[in-house]
C-alpha cells in the first residue's frame, strides 16, 4: 500500500519583511523562518526582555504617560496624546496629537504614529505610515507600509472565534483569538478600507480605497472591490 504525506507549506515571516537593524535589540525574539502571526506572541517577551529605563526630559503638560515607555531623544512627541506601556519608540518617529498607544509596542525608525490613532500589540518596523484616524491591534506592518486615512486593522471576529488564515495553498490554525494583519514590506492600504481578521498583505501589494478585505494578498498584486489585478513590475 503507498503512503502518502502531505505537508503544509511553511509560511514564513521573511516572506513579508526583514526586521531592520533599528530593532536588532529584539531579534531573538522575532526569528525569520517561522510564521509571522507567531510574532505577535512574542512582543510581551520581547518588551520583557529589554532594558526599558524612564525617558528623559520633559513631557509636553498635555502627554500622559503611564508604564514602562522607552522613546528615543529624537521622537517628536505632541501636545496631548496617551502613550501606555511596556512600549519603545524608536529614533525619528513622530507621535501626533491624538494617539493613543496602549501597551506592548514596538516601534521602529522614522514611523508617523497618527493623529487620533490607536496602536495597541503591534509590531512597526522602519519608516511605517500610519497617520490618520488608524486601528493598529495585533498586528505586524512591515518596513515603509502604509495605512491611508481611516484605514483599520479589525482584530476580532464577530463570533469571537479564533482566527484562521487561508492561502491559495493552505489554511492555517492561528491560535489566536484576537489577530489583526500582517502587512509586507511598502505594501500600501487605502483611505477607509477594512482589513479582516487575520488579512496577509505581501510586499508591495495594495488594498484599494473602502475595500474590506481578508484572507492572502499575493506580494505586488492590487486588491480591489470584486478582483485582483497584477501590479507592475517590481523596482530594483
Amino acid at each position: 500500500m503507498a503512503v502518502f504525506l502531505f505537508t503544509v507549506p511553511i509560511v514564513k515571516a521573511s516572506d513579508f519583511f526583514a526586521l531592520p537593524a533599528s530593532l536588532a535589540p529584539f531579534a531573538a525574539h522575532f526569528p525569520a523562518g517561522i510564521p509571522p502571526w507567531e510574532w505577535l506572541k512574542s512582543i510581551g517577551a520581547a518588551l520583557a526582555g529589554v532594558d526599558l529605563p524612564p525617558t528623559q526630559g520633559k513631557f509636553p503638560a498635555g502627554l500622559q504617560v503611564e508604564g514602562p515607555v522607552w522613546l528615543h531623544p529624537s521622537v517628536k512627541l505632541p501636545a496631548h496624546a496617551t502613550l501606555i506601556g511596556p512600549a519603545w519608540i524608536g529614533a525619528k518617529t513622530e507621535i501626533r496629537p491624538g494617539a493613543f498607544i496602549r501597551g506592548h509596542v514596538i516601534v521602529g525608525e522614522g514611523c508617523v504614529l497618527g493623529n487620533s490613532s490607536e496602536f495597541k500589540n503591534c509590531l512597526l518596523m522602519d519608516g511605517v505610515q500610519a497617520a490618520h484616524f488608524n486601528y493598529v491591534g495585533d498586528s505586524i506592518l512591515g518596513n515603509g507600509a502604509h495605512l491611508g486615512a481611516g484605514a483599520i486593522c479589525s482584530n476580532l471576529r464577530l463570533d469571537h472565534q479564533p482566527v484562521v488564515i487561508r492561502t491559495a495553498d493552505a489554511t492555517y490554525a492561528t491560535g489566536l483569538k484576537k489577530m489583526g494583519a500582517i502587512i509586507g514590506d511598502g505594501a500600501e492600504v487605502g483611505c477607509n478600507a477594512v482589513l479582516n481578521p487575520g488579512t496577509l498583505l505581501g510586499r508591495r501589494s495594495l488594498v484599494m480605497p473602502t475595500v474590506a478585505f481578508g484572507g492572502y494578498l499575493p506580494a505586488a498584486t492590487i486588491a480591489k472591490a470584486r478582483s485582483l489585478v497584477t501590479l507592475l513590475p517590481r523596482r530594483d
